[in-house]
């Protein structure tokens, strides 16, 4: 790899850096661009659409095409932003309260191996703060998601 640290080749250098980037970036694009499928007049999925013929469900030559656009979460899913949000928030906590209560078993690991190092002892503190700051923040995101929810619930129902 010394060859591409030169600045002459910086770029392949950044390329390969970067590469697993661009492979996801790729595989997200390329069903966009070789789709095989497409979505004739009268409502099928077909390489090539059949000519002719009466134009499609409204006949005489129109194309008939209507779309529309499903919830993507599926019928049982949340059918309102503020529902999506108390979805994310809710999933967030479900996985985020497991952690932070590891971090804090694993930062009190970090006092007792400390052994009265100062060192040491500075960073197992250092770990507990950040590890109640995250927690702080998590439970801060639930609260104010649940406030402005009702809030908005509160303004829409007229009370």
């Amino acid at each position: 790899m010394k060859f591409f640290k030169t600045k002459k080749y910086s770029i392949l250098s950044n390329i390969l850096k970067y590469s697993f980037v661009i492979v996801f970036a790729l595989m997200l694009i390329t069903p966009v661009f070789f789709a095989n499928a497409v979505l004739c007049a009268d409502g099928t999925n077909q390489a090539v659409c059949p000519t002719g013929g009466g134009g499609g469900p409204t006949g005489g030559g129109g194309t008939g095409i209507t779309t529309t656009i499903n919830n993507p979460l599926g019928t049982g899913g949340p059918q309102t932003i503020p529902d999506f949000i108390k979805a994310v928030v809710n999933i967030v906590l479900v996985v985020g309260i497991p952690i932070i209560a590891l971090a804090i078993i694993y930062t009190g690991f970090l006092f007792v191996q400390a052994q009265g190092n100062s060192e040491k002892l500075t960073k197992a503190k250092n770990a507990l703060v950040y590890t109640l700051i995250g927690g702080a923040l998590l439970l801060g995101a639930f609260v104010i998601a649940n406030a402005i929810g009702t809030t908005v619930d509160n303004i829409k129902s007229g009370a």
